[in-house]
């Protein structure tokens, strides 16, 4: 998957642990995986890891354009969710007082 020619300093892929929300199943994630179905629920995890492919300039060449459109799809997301369960968390502070 990875493009022979990567001008990362680093290639090595990571793998995490991860448990399904939806059965508490324990699931492996590799870092270049998007998502992950879990093998005893089939409830969709998505990688939430931080890719080369988010900050490396030679991303879509190294991973193809499908892959690469997939992944930052999946970065945006994430970011849109952090950023509301922090807004969230500074509404919530806020009325406790």
């Amino acid at each position: 998957m990875l493009y022979s020619g990567c001008q990362s300093k680093s290639k090595e892929i990571s793998i995490a642990e991860k448990i399904c929300p939806q059965c508490g199943n324990p699931v492996e994630v590799f870092s270049t995986d998007t998502e992950v179905v879990c093998d005893k629920c089939g409830f969709v995890i998505y990688n939430d890891m931080l890719s080369c492919v988010q900050w490396c300039k030679y991303a879509r060449q190294c991973v193809g354009d499908a892959m690469y459109e997939q992944m930052m799809a999946i970065a945006e997301r994430q970011k849109a969710n952090r950023k509301l369960r922090k807004s969230e968390d500074n509404t919530h502070d806020q009325t406790d007082h």
